[in-house]
């Protein structure tokens, strides 16, 4: 006796229907509108105010902004200053960003450690500077280098902490201090995930706290590490209220120190269409930097 209850053959796979498409469609719209106007229609704006040049007839015409394709462009690969800038910025992240995740990472271990008291006051303690806005931080600290403003007169008049050759890690200093603990709390957040049981079995064959946190708690958080990486790289490239408050104690800081403070020197001008191409270039090589370590790192933790 055959059963009717058996799939006919070369029956199509019915397809499973999606629960509350209303409350999911509720919740969706909002942020595609919010997403729509505050991030790809000035992206498209600023592609589009970068295609223009402004031209004039005669010395004193009327300005008026025509179609010039990719010139704008062609000024910015010409631009030594951009480049230096973006040079800069390369150089700061890859010296500034691995310490300040390297020391979010060990306070993160310290306060998760069970031989640490006092968790509570040392989260909050390390979480203060991220509540101070990166403006006055940086009038704090570029006072404290400031030879004729620092107490620490003995040290800052010995080593000029504003000169040339050290202001720009001065700088790294202050996102240091304002970020890691930023950084630190996403890391945290991560290790009070992992499941107690780990701990249990690590005790059990003998591990201590150094062995744990290298072979369970550091593996386990490197999706946090790497998040917050990628926050760093687009941080890093993004700089520009620290070294705008630096231009005020140092003459090293100019106004093409970071490429942001570039944008924002030629959009003063006004050259708004050659800021438009520089932002561009600034969003595509941020871009290009952030997913492809994001891919770095994950392909390196497929082939571990």
């Amino acid at each position: 006796m055959t059963s009717t209850l058996a799939p006919s053959v070369g029956a199509p796979p019915r397809r499973r229907r999606v629960p509350h498409k209303a409350a999911i469609a509720t919740l969706l719209v909002p942020f595609g509108i919010l997403f729509l106007l505050f991030y790809v229609l000035p992206i498209l704006y600023a592609f589009w105010q970068s295609l223009l040049v402004v031209r004039r007839d005669g010395t004193f015409g009327k300005a008026e902004q025509v179609f010039g394709g990719f010139a704008q462009y062609a000024l910015v690969f010409q631009d030594e200053a951009f480049w230096s800038s973006m040079g800069r910025m390369l150089l700061f992240g890859v010296v500034q960003v691995p310490i300040m995740l390297g020391l979010a990472l060990l306070f993160a271990l310290l306060l998760d450690s069970p031989l640490v008291k006092g968790r509570r006051f040392f989260r909050l303690a390390y979480f203060v500077p991220y509540a101070v806005p990166g403006v006055i931080a940086a009038i704090v600290w570029g006072s404290l280098f400031s030879p004729n403003l620092s107490p620490f007169t003995a040290l800052t008049k010995n080593i000029d902490f504003l000169g040339a050759d050290l202001v720009l890690w001065s700088i790294a200093n202050v996102v240091t201090w304002v970020y890691v603990g930023y950084n630190m709390l996403i890391i945290y957040s991560s290790l009070l995930s992992i499941p107690q049981e780990l701990y249990e079995a690590a005790r059990l064959d003998g591990a201590g706290q150094w062995r744990m946190a290298w072979s369970i708690k550091i593996p386990l958080v490197r999706p946090a590490i790497v998040m917050t990486a990628i926050f760093s790289i687009i941080g890093t490239l993004q700089l520009l209220a620290e070294p705008q408050v630096f231009r005020s104690f140092s003459s090293a800081v100019t106004s093409t120190y970071t490429p942001n403070m570039t944008v924002y020197a030629t959009a003063s001008i006004p050259n708004t269409n050659l800021a438009a191409a520089l932002s561009v270039v600034l969003a595509v090589t941020t871009f290009v930097l952030s997913f492809g370590f994001m891919k770095y790192m994950q392909r390196k933790e497929q082939n571990a």
